[in-house]
């Protein structure tokens, strides 16, 4: 019989405390899961959640910062990531988009590009134009 592998949630010092039952991510085993990130900037107590600004560039950077945030906390690196999940409100985005995500991982060395999707989808809280979520195995 072998022992259970133990689930850890996964809050860094820059991410709020979720509002409702979920992490930032999970990690368990080998396996870390980034939960749905936004354009925040990082977390002041006593201030509620703040987009990096209102233009795709920004709140992609900062998501994309706060995606890394949570991968370090959980051990693990951008090549890492197996899979990447994009959120846009507007299609008119999409090839800024790409363009940002394209420059923003040529900037990491990976020794290989995860693999992606982009979806448009148009149930974000107003101002935010982008979720990001990514799925990370370690080892």
């Amino acid at each position: 019989m072998t022992g259970k592998i133990e689930k850890t949630a996964l809050t860094p010092k820059t991410h709020t405390t979720p509002p409702a039952k979920f992490s930032h991510g999970v990690k368990k085993g080998n396996i870390l899961q980034v939960a749905g990130q936004v354009g925040f900037l990082p977390a002041e107590e006593g201030k509620p959640p703040t987009p990096a600004g209102p233009t795709l560039r920004e709140q992609t950077l900062q998501t994309l910062d706060n995606i890394k945030a949570i991968l370090e906390e959980g051990g693990a690196s951008w090549d890492d990531v197996m899979m990447i999940r994009v959120y846009l409100t507007d299609v008119a985005h999409f090839a800024e988009m790409n363009d940002i995500y394209n420059a923003y991982f040529e900037a990491q060395h990976l020794t290989a590009p995860p693999a992606a999707r982009t979806t448009v989808y148009v149930g974000l809280p107003a101002g935010l134009l982008i979720e990001i979520d990514a799925l990370a195995v370690l080892g």
